[in-house]
């Protein structure tokens, strides 16, 4: 048995509620600003960068430097000219090449992604505020109906009181920079007591 609130008879293709396609909208539209935003180079940087991320592109170095180091060991008993002699220069620059191109649209596209999960970041912590606003409001509520109900114990509740009161952000991020900073000495550890 699932929560009491939950509707355990929704069919996978019933109609969601309209709060829940409100979300995903907005949602959609947010990725939808975020992405006409992206300039076209940005856009063509990310498509590289997807194409050298992935398993062909690997298995194409692999197999190109497998093909390069043998026909250059055995171009002279084919009769053919070696162009990269061991210790294979020319490969190591091309591998080298090869690893600043991937290593710089991969930063490239890792940049947009921290921004955008900056903003999820954001948007996270101001929900969190929000609903922690709320829930207090209503534990509140909930604490002047109790004392004005009949028959429900009048005393108060220092704990349903303390919870009532919305927590002030800056004192708890003050209180978060003090724990984490203290403890730990330049070199990351921890202080003797």
């Amino acid at each position: 048995m699932l929560c009491w609130f939950m509707d355990d008879e929704r069919a996978p293709d019933d109609p969601l509620p309209s709060s829940v396609g409100e979300n995903i909208g907005t949602i959609a539209e947010f990725y939808a600003r975020h992405e006409q935003r992206v300039s076209a180079t940005q856009r063509v940087v990310e498509k590289v960068a997807l194409f050298l991320g992935s398993p062909s592109y690997v298995a194409g170095n692999i197999l190109f430097i497998v093909f390069w180091i043998a026909g250059n060991l055995m171009a002279p008993d084919l009769g053919w000219e070696q162009v990269d002699e061991p210790p294979f220069f020319w490969l190591q620059g091309l591998v080298g090449l090869n690893a600043f191109v991937i290593s710089t649209t991969v930063l490239i596209r890792q940049n947009r992604m921290s921004a955008l999960a900056d903003h999820h970041a954001h948007l996270d912590l101001q929900v969190n505020l929000l609903t922690e606003e709320k829930t207090s409001k209503i534990i509140e509520m909930l604490e002047t109906l109790r004392r004005e109900l009949p028959g429900t114990n009048k005393q108060e509740d220092r704990e349903a009181r303390e919870m009532a009161e919305p927590a002030d952000p800056q004192a708890v991020l003050a209180a978060i920079e003090r724990e984490q900073d203290e403890p730990y000495g330049e070199a990351g550890r921890r202080r003797a007591p």
